[in-house]
């Protein structure tokens, strides 16, 4: 597999059935297990729901808009070997990367609450994305803070 992503390894996802959005359709994808994919769906569909409900907003997709863009990291750290050390570099995240940890660290937060459906965990971390608490918003927040901890290394990213 080759180290830079070209444009004929990205995949195009199509758009979910209700909402007409290739992210929400990524997401059931990433919840998906055993290729049951109709379960994914209605577990997804119906956390955004209650989640939705909790808040008192009228369309659950924007609540997950929301949730997400308070997930989404811009900056990571990479491993770089510079003359016998290893430093960790402040990298911009982008485009396809960007989604995928948004959606990997959602997913992983969600499976993380124990003693309740599968629904509630998503409506619950959705929730807590949208209010800027959770797990998932608190990895990216940790992320950010090793980039910017690291950002003396910077200038080895252009080496």
């Amino acid at each position: 597999m080759p180290r830079k992503v070209t444009k004929t390894l990205v995949r195009d996802i199509p758009a979910d059935r209700i909402y007409g959005d290739p992210t929400v359709q990524r997401l059931i994808n990433r919840v998906m297990r055993d290729g049951k994919k109709q379960v994914a769906e209605r577990l997804v569909y119906s956390g955004m729901q209650i989640a939705a409900d909790k808040l008192k907003v009228e369309n659950p997709h924007d609540v997950f808009e929301q949730a997400f863009a308070n997930i989404k990291p811009h900056l990571e750290t990479r491993s770089r070997r510079v003359g016998g050390a290893n430093y960790q570099i402040p990298f911009e995240v982008k485009g396809q990367r960007q989604m995928h940890l948004t959606i990997m660290w959602f997913v992983q937060a969600a499976r993380a609450h124990r003693g309740m459906s599968m629904a509630n965990r998503i409506a619950l971390e959705l929730v807590d994305a949208y209010n800027n608490q959770g797990s998932a918003v608190k990895k990216r927040e940790d992320t950010h803070r090793m980039a910017e901890a690291n950002r003396a290394f910077a200038h080895f990213a252009h080496s």
